[in-house]
């Protein structure tokens, strides 16, 4: 499949986006816990029924199955707060499923992988590398943020927001001071006479 079919397919909602981000995210887990032959399945959306992608990735002994399908569980929960819809086959560590309905991570025993052969079974699906897969995801989003910003340029600058005019802060009423009493000053009394003793003339 070509890169501009491929990049068709990534014109898709944010949430199925996001699918992408964790599928790619499950498979670099695979990479660091030395997961074997790793392998991306997108799925025909015809016969896929719910789940868009298969992540497939073989481990030597059971051990390290459990440890890988552990890591991603836990990867998983804490980057995106996903949670598997089913874990099977963890006991035995044989051939654990996690399904994640969107996408499903199958980690086999290489023995168990080669018996079973899903990619075998899944003709119509396109199998992708880790490193094919980041690939065409990184390329489709470069290009959807220059889509963006082409979108933004030729609309123009964007319009600075016209400035509030500030409102000149009216000046508070002065409220006229209370009348002040006057002191009355009380009026000086009117002296009274002074009655002088009348002396008794001497004969």
């Amino acid at each position: 499949m070509s890169l501009g079919v491929a990049n068709h397919r990534m014109k898709t909602s944010p949430a199925q986006k996001q699918t992408r981000i964790m599928v790619q995210t499950a498979a670099a887990v695979c990479e660091e816990k030395k997961g074997q032959h790793t392998r991306i399945l997108e799925l025909d959306p015809v016969d896929s029924g719910l789940s868009d992608f298969f992540l497939v990735t073989s481990a030597t002994n059971q051990r390290q199955a459990v440890a890988i399908a552990d890591e991603i569980e836990l990867r998983l929960k804490h980057n995106f707060g996903a949670y598997p819809n089913s874990v099977e086959g963890r006991r035995n560590g044989e051939w654990i499923l996690l399904d994640y309905v969107d996408f499903v991570i199958h980690v086999f025993l290489s023995e168990k992988r080669a018996f079973y052969d899903i990619e075998r079974l899944r003709k119509s699906a396109r199998p992708l590398t880790p490193a094919e897969f980041d690939a065409e995801l990184t390329t489709a989003l470069s290009e959807k943020t220059r889509a963006v910003r082409s979108k933004k340029a030729a609309k123009g600058p964007a319009k600075k927001p016209a400035k509030a005019i500030a409102k000149k802060p009216t000046a508070a009423k002065k409220t006229p001071p209370a009348k002040v009493r006057k002191a009355t000053i009380p009026k000086p009394r009117a002296k009274k006479p002074i009655l002088k003793a009348k002396t008794k003339k001497k004969r």
